[in-house]
C-alpha cells in the first residue's frame, strides 16, 4: 500500500449499517452500577421529643389523623394508637385529655371498620386507666356514648352496646353517677313514643315496642341484647344501694354466716400501760330516731339522684314495665291445646323471660331500698299484680326442653311430643326468679286474697326441693329466698310442710359446701325466728326440732374435712346452747366426749377459732362426767390448745363447780366434786400415768438429772414444754386456793400424789415444781404432812436445788427454768418446817460422792443466807451442825478449798446471829 493511501484510511469515516452494534470505544468508561435494598427493622431516631411508633407517627401525628375525612386513615391512627401506646404505656397519661376526647368522638362513626378500631382500642385501655384517672373525662364519654346509644344507624346502636359492656365491666361506680341519661337510653332502644290523636296531654307519654322489618339482626334478639345490659345496669345500682341497706327480712340481702361473733379479749396489763386499744362500738352510744335529715349543700336534684328517687323510681318503673310485658307476651308459649306437666320454652324465647324477670325483680330490690319500702310495697301490689298475675302465672311453672324430629311412622303411633329434658338450669332460675317477685306482693293481709297462686308456688318450691335434684348456690338461694317469705306470710300449718322439704333437701350426702353453708344459715334464722317470738305462744316445728338435735352428731363426723363449715356448726350450736334449748343440749351432752375426744376429737383438730368457741360451748353442757373431764385433761396436757384457751377451760370448769357457790351450792352441780379434783390434779402433774410408767426406764444423761443423796431422779423437759406446763400449774394453783376448805383440798391432793407420784424414781422437772408450788399456796404452819409425803416432798425439793446449782451457764435451755423453780423450792420450804427438816434429815453426807460436797456445801450456804428461812433454820440448827460437821470430817485430811471456807464463814455468821434480819444478806445463788 502506497504511503498517500495509508494516509486515507486514518482519516477514513467508517458507515454504521443498520441492525449493527456500534462498536465500543477505546476509552469508553463503564457507567454501569448495582443496587441493594436496606431494611431497618425499628425507628432509630425519635421524631422530636415524643416516641414514635414503626410508621413515625407519634402521639400528635395519630391524633390529628382521627379527624381525617378516610376511614382508613382514621382506622389506621387507632391501630397506630393502640400500639405506640403498647409499647410507651407513660404516653396515657401524660395524653389522657386528647386520647379520649378523640376517641369517644368516634364512637358515631359511620365506617364500621373505624368502630371496631374504636372499640378494639378501649378495651386495651380500660383496664390501664383507673376510675380516679378516667372521672373527669368520663361525662364527655358518656354523652359520646349516649349518642351512639340513640343514633339513627342501627349499625352503630349495636356498637354502642359494646362500648357499654366496657364501661360496665371497668367503670360501673363511674355509670351509676348517669345513670338517668342511660336508662332512658335503654328504653328509647327497644321502644319510641307513641303518636296518637286521642293523647291529649303531653305530660304522659305512652312508649310502644318498636318493630324494624328492615333490620338485619331479629327484633327478638335485639331486645334481648338489650335487655342484657339494662340487667347488669340495674345491678350495679342495687349493689351499690346495698352496701349498708338491710331489707324487710332483717338480713343482709348478700349471704352471711351465722356464728359466734368475735368476743373481744382484753389485757388488762396491757391496757393499763396503754398498749391495747379498746374499741367503743356504735351501739354503746345512745341512737336517736329522728324522721328529719339535713339538707344537702350541695342541693342535688331529683334527676341527680337516679332511681334512689321514690318519683324518679316510679316513673322508670311505670315506663318500663308494659314493655316488658310486652317483650314477656311475644317470647311466652301459648295456650296449648293439650295439657303437658310445664310449658315448653325455645331458647331465645327462655332467655328474653329471664331478662324481663330479672328486671323486674331488680326494680323490686331498688324499691325495697327506699326510705319508705312499705308504701312502695302496696304501690307495686296496686298497680301490676293483676297483670303479673295474668302474665306470669298462667303458664307456671315453666320448663326448657327440647323438641325432637319424628318420623312418620312414629308420629302414626302416637301424636305425643318426645321431650327431652335438658336438665338446664335456666328454667329453674326462671321460675324461681318468678317466684320471688310474686311473693313479695304478697303478705299476711292479702293472703285469702292471693291464696290459689301462692298454693302454686308453695308446692313449685316443695316439688323441687324434694326432687333429689343437685342444686348450686345460685339456685338454692333463691329458692330459700322464696321459702322464707312464705314462712312469713303462712300459717303454722303450711310452715311445716315446707320446713320438711328443706330438711329433705339438706339430708342429701356430698352437698357442696357453698349449698350446705346456705342451708345452715336458713335454719339458723327460722331458729332464731321462732326463738323472738315466744310470746306468739306457737310451737316449736318438730323438723327444726330434729335439725337442732343433729348439729353436735355432724359436727363430730365433719370433723377437719370442712373446718369452714365445721365453724358454721359450732356458731349454731353455740347460739342454740346459749339459749338453753333443750334438744340442742341433750344432742351436745350425748356427743360431747367424741366432740372433746384428745386423740381424734373435733376440739383438738379445728383451728385455733374453733377450739376457742369449743371451749367457751363447755359453760353450757348440762353435765360434766369424769370421762369427759379427763378428756379434756389430756386436751390441756398433750399441748393442743393455746396457753390462754386452756387457762379459759380451766376457768370455766371452776365456774362450772360447786366450789364457787361454797355458802350457797347448788342443788344437782353439773361438776362433781370428785372429778373436779381429778381434773385439776391431772393437769397439775402434767403427764399422764402411762406416760410417767414410760420415764422409768429413761436413765442417764442428756434427759436425767440425778443425785445420790436424793432417791427422786428428774427428768428434764424442754423449755417450751416446761413453759406451757407451768402456766397450766398456776392456773390451777389459783383454782386450787379459792376452795375454802383448805385442808380438805391438801388431803386430795396428799391421796393423789400417794397414789400417783410416790415410789416413782424418775420425776419430770416441771411436775416436781408444779407440786411444790401448789401446795406452798396451801400449807400452812399448822398443817401436818404424813410421813411419805413430807419424805417425797423434801426429795423434791433437794433434786431441784441440786439440778439448779448444777445447771452450766451454757446451757441457755434449762437456765431459764431457773428463777420459778427456785421461788416454788423456796415457798415450800418456808411455808412448810417439816418438809425443811425432813430434807435436812435425809442428806447423809457420807452417802456423798467428792464431786457433790461442794454443791452441798454452797446449799447449805444459800440456806443459811436466805431471808425467808432465817426462822426454820434457827430451829432446825442441830441438824445444820451435825451436815456442816459431816463435811468437815469428810475434808479434814485435804488442803483448804474456797467452798470450805465459804461455808467456815457462812456457818458462823449463822451461829452469830440471834436475832432475824440482823446483818444477813439475802443472796440467792
Amino acid at each position: 500500500m502506497t504511503k498517500k493511501r495509508k494516509h486515507q484510511e486514518d482519516f477514513h469515516k467508517l458507515k454504521l449499517k443498520v441492525g449493527k452494534k456500534k462498536p465500543r470505544l477505546e476509552n469508553a468508561t463503564d457507567t454501569n452500577f448495582r443496587t441493594k435494598t436496606i431494611h431497618l427493622p425499628e425507628q432509630l431516631r425519635q421524631g422530636g421529643i415524643l416516641p414514635t411508633n414503626n410508621r413515625k407517627l407519634n402521639i400528635k401525628d395519630l391524633l390529628s389523623q382521627m379527624n381525617h375525612y378516610s376511614a382508613g386513615v382514621k382506622q389506621s391512627a387507632l391501630f397506630g394508637l393502640k400500639d405506640l401506646l403498647s409499647q410507651y404505656p407513660f404516653i396515657i397519661d401524660a395524653h389522657l385529655s386528647n386520647i379520649l376526647s378523640e376517641l369517644a368522638a368516634v364512637f358515631t362513626d359511620k365506617d364500621s371498620s373505624v368502630r371496631k378500631a374504636a372499640v378494639c382500642l378501649l378495651q386495651f385501655l380500660a383496664p390501664k386507666i383507673r376510675a380516679e384517672h378516667i372521672s373527669p373525662f368520663f361525662p364527655l364519654m358518656s354523652a359520646h356514648l349516649s349518642s351512639a346509644m340513640t343514633h339513627i344507624s342501627e349499625e352503630i346502636q349495636e356498637d354502642s352496646l359494646k362500648v357499654l359492656d366496657i364501661f360496665l365491666k371497668e367503670y360501673p361506680t363511674l355509670l351509676r353517677d348517669r345513670s338517668t341519661v342511660l336508662l332512658n337510653n335503654f328504653v328509647e332502644l327497644i321502644s319510641h313514643q307513641q303518636m296518637s290523636t286521642q293523647q291529649k296531654s303531653r305530660d304522659k307519654i305512652s312508649w310502644i315496642i318498636s318493630v324494624n322489618p328492615s333490620c338485619r339482626m331479629m327484633s327478638q334478639q335485639w331486645r334481648l341484647n338489650v335487655l342484657v345490659r339494662l340487667q347488669k345496669f340495674l345491678q350495679i345500682l342495687v349493689e351499690d344501694s346495698s352496701v349498708l341497706e338491710i331489707d324487710s327480712e332483717g338480713q343482709k340481702e348478700r349471704t352471711h354466716s351465722v356464728g359466734i361473733q368475735k368476743s373481744l379479749c382484753v389485757n388488762w396489763q396491757e391496757h393499763a400501760a396503754g398498749e391495747q386499744h379498746i374499741q367503743l362500738y356504735e351501739n354503746v352510744y345512745p341512737k336517736i330516731n329522728s324522721l328529719f335529715t339535713l339538707r344537702s349543700l350541695s342541693m342535688t336534684s331529683s334527676d341527680e339522684k337516679g332511681l334512689a328517687s321514690m318519683n324518679n323510681l316510679k316513673g322508670f318503673i311505670q315506663v318500663i314495665i308494659p314493655l316488658l310485658l310486652d317483650c314477656w307476651i311475644e317470647a311466652s308459649p301459648k295456650q296449648l291445646s293439650t295439657p303437658v306437666l310445664g310449658n315448653i320454652l325455645e331458647s331465645g324465647s327462655q332467655q328474653i323471660m329471664e331478662a324481663v324477670l330479672g328486671i323486674i325483680h331488680l326494680l323490686w330490690k331498688l324499691a325495697k331500698q327506699n326510705k319508705d319500702p312499705y308504701e312502695m310495697e302496696i304501690w307495686l301490689r296496686a298497680n301490676y299484680l293483676i297483670d303479673f298475675k295474668h302474665h306470669f302465672m298462667c303458664y307456671f311453672p315453666y320448663s326448657f326442653q327440647e323438641t325432637i324430629k319424628q318420623r312418620k311412622k312414629d308420629h302414626l303411633k302416637s301424636n305425643k311430643y318426645h321431650r327431652t329434658s335438658s336438665n338446664n338450669i335456666d328454667h329453674l332460675l326462671l321460675n324461681l326468679t318468678l317466684c320471688e317477685i310474686m311473693v313479695s306482693l304478697a303478705n299476711t293481709s292479702t293472703l285469702p286474697t292471693d291464696a290459689h297462686w301462692l298454693d302454686l308456688i308453695r308446692k313449685f318450691v316443695i316439688e323441687t326441693l324434694q326432687d333429689g335434684c343437685k342444686l348450686i348456690s345460685k339456685q338454692l338461694n333463691k329458692l330459700l329466698r322464696v321459702t322464707w317469705r312464705l314462712l312469713e306470710i303462712q300459717l303454722n300449718k303450711a310452715t311445716e310442710t315446707l320446713m320438711k322439704a328443706v330438711y329433705t333437701f339438706y339430708q342429701q350426702r356430698n352437698l357442696p359446701f357453698p349449698v350446705r353453708t346456705l342451708l345452715l344459715n336458713f335454719f339458723a334464722r327460722v331458729y332464731q325466728k321462732e326463738e323472738m317470738n315466744l310470746h306468739i305462744n306457737r310451737s316449736q316445728s318438730k323438723v327444726l326440732t330434729c335439725w337442732l338435735a343433729g348439729l353436735p352428731q355432724q359436727l363430730v363426723l365433719l370433723g377437719l374435712k370442712n373446718p369452714e363449715l365445721s365453724e358454721q356448726l359450732i356458731g349454731i350450736i353455740y347460739s342454740a346452747a346459749s339459749r338453753a334449748n333443750k334438744e340442742i343440749l341433750q344432742s351436745l351432752q350425748a356427743a360431747a366426749p367424741m366432740i372433746y375426744d384428745p386423740l381424734d376429737g373435733a376440739m383438738v383438730l379445728l383451728p385455733p377459732e374453733s377450739q376457742q368457741h369449743l371451749v367457751q360451748l363447755l359453760y353450757f353442757v348440762p353435765h360434766l362426767p369424769n370421762d369427759l373431764l379427763a378428756a379434756l385433761s389430756r386436751c390441756c396436757i398433750m399441748g393442743k390448745l393455746s396457753v390462754k384457751l386452756t387457762s379459759t377451760l380451766i376457768r370455766i370448769l371452776r365456774i362450772r363447780s360447786s366450789f364457787v357457790a361454797w355458802k350457797y351450792p347448788a342443788q344437782g352441780s353439773s361438776v362433781t366434786d370428785m372429778g373436779y379434783f381429778s381434773f385439776l390434779f391431772s393437769t397439775l402433774t402434767g403427764f399422764s400415768s402411762e406416760e410417767l410408767s414410760n420415764l422409768q426406764s429413761i436413765r442417764g444423761k442428756p434427759h436425767i438429772n440425778q443425785t445420790p443423796l436424793s432417791p427422786v431422779q428428774l427428768y428434764l423437759t424442754d423449755f417450751e414444754q416446761f413453759s406451757y406446763h407451768w402456766t397450766m400449774a398456776e392456773v390451777v394453783s389459783q383454782c386450787l386456793s379459792t376452795i375454802p376448805s383448805r385442808s380438805q383440798c391438801i388431803d386430795v391432793l396428799q391421796s393423789g400424789i400417794c397414789k400417783y407420784l410416790v415410789g416413782l424414781t424418775v420425776i419430770p422437772d416441771s411436775t416436781a415444781g408444779a407440786i411444790l408450788c401448789a401446795l406452798s399456796k396451801l400449807l400452812d404452819q399448822v398443817y401436818v404432812l404424813n410421813e411419805s409425803i413430807s419424805r417425797f416432798l423434801a426429795s423434791l425439793c433437794y433434786s431441784l436445788l441440786y439440778l439448779l446449782l448444777t445447771i452450766e451457764r451454757e446451757d441457755t435451755e434449762h437456765i431459764q427454768k431457773r428463777d420459778v423453780l427456785w421461788s416454788s423450792c423456796i415457798s415450800i420450804l418456808s411455808t412448810s418446817l417439816q418438809i425443811l427438816r425432813v430434807m435436812l434429815q435425809t442428806l447423809q453426807v457420807n452417802q456423798a460422792s467428792r464431786d457433790e460436797l461442794p454443791v452441798l456445801a454452797q446449799l447449805l450456804c444459800l440456806l443459811m443466807q436466805h431471808r425467808q428461812l432465817q426462822t426454820h433454820m434457827k430451829t432446825s440448827e442441830f441438824l445444820v451442825k451435825q451436815i456442816v460437821k459431816d463435811i468437815m470430817v469428810l475434808k479434814s485430811d485435804e488442803a483448804q478449798e474456797q467452798w470450805l471456807t465459804d461455808l467456815h464463814y457462812n456457818f458462823n455468821i449463822y451461829l452469830a446471829t440471834h436475832s432475824p434480819g440482823s446483818g444477813v444478806v439475802n443472796t440467792l445463788y
